[in-house]
């Protein structure tokens, strides 16, 4: 039997009657009136919200989406947010965790920067119309917490603050380093290739582990531009050791330049191996170079502190200008400077009994879910090439290995860490008002985790 009768009793059409439901796909600029897409629209741009609402057209086109449906689909196919990056919970235990950021802003920085993201006297003196020193309320905080320090000067991130030093003082001259401190900072970086590529010329002294006044005195001369000591500060050598310390260095003629690397400011504590600014500033270092984004809890930028002369030589070097930050930056680290104490700080000096009340809470509220969960204790790490050999004692939420990539997954990732076959939220990073958000994506991952198991 053939014709349109006998193909009309083959079964139902696609929309149940009414005509080919691709069709009734609704036309582009008619879901762009949907009240929801014309917020996302000012919230992502158009691009994005177009982009979601082809896809979603896409779907209804191929039988896979009601055509009516379309509008709700492009709403949750949406970006969470304009840009690629998107928020975390770090509950690896690594306070500072390079490949989440390092150090998290706290909120005053972060206030600071949306007041920041417009036009901003960055370089303008509003009482005389003229232009200012860029970034001098920043340098002033920074000099006030560091009053050892004669000046102050900021680049973008810990390396450009040796390469500006190393160019300013050693180009076509030699610094003088010990063996025992040519180190990898990270991501295959070494440090004699950083300093060789600004034209200066390394004389190693001593040797892997013992390394002592007498060893630089016989290296300066004529030719010498600095003497550079270097923090190993993502490891640790112990046993026959001997390091020269900084008040030997100095009274050796030449400028001493230290790099703390981690940004500590003033002695902590918590951290007594740890070099800080203003101690090597009083033992006679020239320059101290650190990091803005490490234990001082700030943005990413590169700090000089130091002697005036040698500072502001180094802020009028032609490389400054390639090197310097912008005005986001500059507000954030000023209000670290300035405001409360910083995430980095509070989860650094977190009470480990709290840790553990937490952590017993969540798990119990979760078990009563149906979670397969139970808080332990464990341990916690500064990180972001900092403090080595530091154990801070914490606590977790062990959950089944598979649920760590379900919740890297989740609509707010968590990542934790997988140890001895369980999947361990180390709680030391993570803020008490994430808790809730935390006990959320694990009920989501947990019910993922089970969908795949059926």
């Amino acid at each position: 039997m053939s014709g349109p009768g006998a193909a009309g009793a083959a079964g139902p059409r696609p929309d149940g009657g009414g005509g080919d439901a691709r069709r009734r796909v609704p036309r582009t600029d008619a879901v762009l009136r949907d009240p929801r897409l014309v917020r996302a629209a000012q919230r992502l741009g158009p691009r994005p919200v177009k982009a979601a609402v082809r896809q979603a057209q896409d779907r209804a086109r191929h039988g896979a989406l009601a055509p009516e449906d379309v509008p709700d689909a492009a709403v949750a196919l949406l970006p969470p947010t304009a840009g690629g990056l998107r928020p975390v919970i770090n509950a690896t235990g690594v306070l500072l965790h390079t490949n989440l950021g390092r150090a998290p802003l706290s909120e005053a920085a972060r206030r600071a920067v949306r007041d920041a993201a417009g036009p901003t006297d960055v370089e303008l003196d509003l009482a005389t119309g003229t232009r200012a020193r860029r970034g001098r309320s920043a340098l002033a905080a920074l000099r006030a917490r560091v009053p050892d320090a004669a000046a102050a000067h900021v680049v973008n991130n810990g390396a450009a603050a040796l390469v500006l030093a190393a160019t300013a003082l050693a180009a076509g001259r030699e610094i003088v380093i010990s063996r025992g401190e040519m180190v990898e900072i990270g991501d295959g970086f070494r440090l004699p290739d950083l300093l060789v590529s600004t034209g200066a010329r390394l004389r190693e002294v001593g040797t892997t582990n013992r390394t002592d006044a007498a060893d630089y005195a016989a290296a300066v001369g004529p030719g010498t531009g600095c003497v550079l000591k270097v923090h190993p500060s993502n490891f640790r050598v112990t046993g026959f050791t001997r390091a020269a310390q900084t008040r030997e260095l100095a009274a050796l003629g030449v400028p001493v330049v230290v790099d703390i690397g981690s940004g500590l400011l003033a002695p902590h504590p918590l951290l007594p191996e740890e070099p800080d600014a203003a101690t090597e500033l009083r033992a006679g270092a020239a320059l101290v170079t650190a990091s803005g984004d490490k234990l001082l809890g700030g943005p990413q930028c590169g700090l000089l502190l130091g002697d005036a002369g040698l500072v502001g030589t180094l802020a009028r070097h032609p490389l400054a200008r390639a090197l310097r930050v912008d005005k986001l930056t500059l507000a954030a680290l000023e209000a670290t400077l300035t405001g409360p104490a910083t995430p980095t700080e509070t989860a650094l000096t977190a009470d480990a009994g709290e840790l553990t009340r937490r952590a017993e809470r969540l798990a119990a509220a979760l078990r009563g879910t149906g979670v397969d969960v139970r808080a332990v204790a464990c341990a916690a790490a500064v990180g972001g090439g900092g403090a080595p050999g530091v154990v801070l004692p914490s606590a977790a939420l062990s959950l089944p290995e598979p649920c760590a990539a379900a919740l890297r997954a989740g609509p707010r990732p968590v990542v934790g860490r997988v140890e001895a076959g369980r999947c361990l939220l180390d709680l030391r990073a993570v803020p008490p008002e994430d808790d809730e958000p935390l006990a959320e994506a694990v009920r989501q991952a947990e019910a993922v985790r089970r969908a795949a198991e059926r």
